[in-house]
C-alpha cells in the first residue's frame, strides 16, 4: 500500500467494493455483535478526523478481509505525518523562546513572534487523543444500552465517574474536533445523570443536569442531542404536574433538525401531555405525528438504549395517552397498545427489555380493565408489578400505582371486597418502595 495513510486506505477498500460508509458500519456491527458503529464514524476515519484504535482496526480488517497489519502500517504513516507537523510546531516554539538570539529581543516584532510561539506550545500540549475520545463514546454507548434493563446502582457510580472525568478533560487542552466530541459525551452523561434523578423523584436536580446537558449539546452543535434533552425536560415537567409546559417543551424539541427516532419520542410526549390537560384532539393529532415520524425514520439512532425510542416504547406511550383521552373505543385501543408494548419488550434482547416500561404498560392494562369494569383483569395485570422487587420501581411507577389506588377507592366500585383488597396491596407496595433500599429504582417512563 506504499505510503498510504489510514483514511485513504479505508476509503479505497470501501469504494473497491462499491459500499457506502453505512454498509461498512453495518458489516462491522455484525462482526462485533453490537449496533454502535455508524456510517458517520466510518467517514471520520476516512477523513482522519479520528484514527481507529487497535480494537476497531481488528474488526475493520475482518470487514475488508485483509491482514490487520496493513491497517496498523497505514495508521503509523498517518500518525507519523501528524506527529511530524506537531514536532515542527514545538520546534518553532522552542526556538522562538530561546535566549540565544538576544539581538532582537527588544524588537516589538520579535516579542510578538514569541507570543505566537507560546500559543504553538499551548496547542501541542493536549490531554486527550483519539483513543480517549473513542473509549468514552464506547463506554457511554454501553451504559445507555444497559440502563433500561439493569439495576441503576450497577451503573450510577460509573455514570458519575465518567461524567466528572469528561468535565476535567474539557478544562484541559485538546484538538477542537476532540473538544466537540467530548462535549457530546458530556451531554449524554449529564442526560443519564438527569434520568437517575428523575428516577428518584429528585426533579430539581434532574432539571439542573438537563440544563447542563443542553449547554454541552449546544457547545457540540449536535441537533439530535438538543432534541433529546428537550424530551427529558418535557418528562421532568410532566412528572411535576406542569403538563402544558411539558407539551411546549416537546414541541420545541421537534423544531430541531434531528434524525433517528427522536421525532417520534417528542410527538409521543406531546400527545401524552395534551391528553392529560383534556386536549383530546391535539393529543390524537400528536399520536398521528408520532406514527408518521416512525414511518419516516431512515437509518439508526447514533446511540442505542436510553437515547433511542423503540417501537415498544411508542406503543406504551400511546396506551397511556389513549387512556387519558377516555371513551370506550380509546380505552380498547389503549389495551391493545399496552399489550403490544409488553409483547415487543418481552421478545427483545435482554438489554432492550426496559423494566420501567414493562411496569408502566402493565399498570395501563390494569387501568384499562378497570375503566371497562373488569376487576379480575385489573388484578391480573397488577400481579406482575406488585409481585416485583420494590427496588426496581421508579418514582413515576409509584405515582401511577397511587393514582390507580385512588380510583379503586372511588364510589363507583361501592367498596367491593376485591377493590378494597387491591387498594390495600397498592398502598402496601407504595410504602415498601418508599423505605430505604440498597439499590435505587429503575428508569422513569
Amino acid at each position: 500500500m506504499g505510503d498510504t495513510g489510514i483514511g485513504a486506505l479505508l476509503a479505497r477498500l470501501r469504494t473497491a467494493r462499491g459500499w457506502s460508509q453505512q454498509r461498512v458500519a453495518d458489516e462491522y456491527n455484525v462482526l462485533e455483535g453490537r449496533s454502535a458503529k455508524t456510517g458517520k464514524e466510518i467517514g471520520r476515519y476516512e477523513r482522519e478526523a479520528r484514527i481507529p484504535v487497535p480494537y476497531a482496526r481488528k474488526y475493520l480488517a475482518q470487514v475488508f478481509g485483509i491482514d490487520v497489519a496493513l491497517l496498523d502500517q497505514a495508521v503509523a504513516i498517518s500518525k507519523g505525518r501528524r506527529d511530524g507537523a506537531n514536532c515542527a510546531e514545538v520546534e518553532i516554539a522552542l526556538s522562538a523562546l530561546s535566549p540565544e538570539d538576544s539581538r532582537v529581543r527588544g524588537d516589538p516584532l520579535s516579542q510578538d513572534a514569541v507570543r505566537s510561539a507560546e500559543f504553538a506550545r499551548f496547542i501541542a500540549q493536549r490531554n486527550a487523543d483519539e483513543f480517549v475520545v473513542e473509549q468514552l463514546e464506547a463506554d457511554v454507548g454501553r451504559l445507555a444500552r444497559t440502563y433500561v434493563s439493569h439495576p441503576l446502582m450497577e451503573q450510577y457510580v460509573e455514570i458519575k465517574r465518567l461524567r466528572d472525568g469528561v468535565f476535567e478533560l474539557l478544562h484541559g487542552r485538546q484538538h477542537p474536533r476532540q473538544t466537540a466530541d467530548l462535549y457530546l459525551s458530556a451531554a449524554r452523561l449529564c442526560g443519564l445523570s438527569a434520568h437517575v434523578c428523575l428516577d428518584r423523584g429528585a426533579y430539581d436536580s434532574a432539571a439542573t443536569h438537563a440544563r447542563t446537558a443542553r449547554a454541552c449539546a449546544e457547545a457540540a452543535g449536535h441537533e439530535g442531542m438538543l432534541a433529546w434533552v428537550r424530551a427529558v425536560e418535557s418528562l421532568i415537567a410532566y412528572w411535576t404536574g406542569r403538563y402544558e409546559q411539558a407539551a411546549r417543551l416537546a414541541q420545541a424539541g421537534r423544531r430541531h433538525r434531528a434524525s433517528g427516532s427522536i421525532g417520534a419520542r417528542l410527538a409521543g410526549l406531546e400527545a401524552r401531555a395534551l391528553a392529560t390537560v383534556g386536549d383530546s384532539a391535539g393529543a390524537l393529532a400528536a399520536l398521528s405525528d408520532a406514527e408518521r415520524s416512525r414511518e419516516a425514520i431512515s437509518g439508526r439512532d447514533e446511540v442505542p438504549g436510553v437515547f433511542d425510542f423503540p417501537v415498544a416504547k411508542q406503543f406504551a406511550y400511546a396506551g397511556t395517552t389513549l387512556l387519558a383521552v377516555g371513551g370506550h373505543e380509546h380505552v380498547q385501543r389503549a389495551i391493545v397498545s399496552a399489550e403490544t408494548a409488553i409483547r415487543l419488550y418481552r421478545s427483545g434482547d435482554g438489554d432492550d427489555q426496559s423494566v420501567g416500561d414493562l411496569f408502566a404498560a402493565h399498570v395501563d392494562l390494569a387501568r384499562g380493565h378497570l375503566l371497562l369494569g373488569d376487576l379480575d383483569g385489573t388484578e391480573e395485570m397488577l400481579g406482575f408489578v406488585l409481585g416485583s422487587s420494590p427496588e426496581r420501581m421508579s418514582a413515576s411507577i409509584v405515582r401511577r400505582l397511587t393514582a390507580l389506588g385512588r380510583e379503586l377507592g372511588g364510589p363507583q366500585y361501592g367498596g367491593a371486597t376485591q377493590a378494597v383488597h387491591l387498594c390495600e396491596r397498592l398502598q402496601h407496595t407504595a410504602v415498601r418502595v418508599s423505605l430505604p433500599a440498597a439499590n435505587p429504582p429503575e428508569l422513569p417512563t
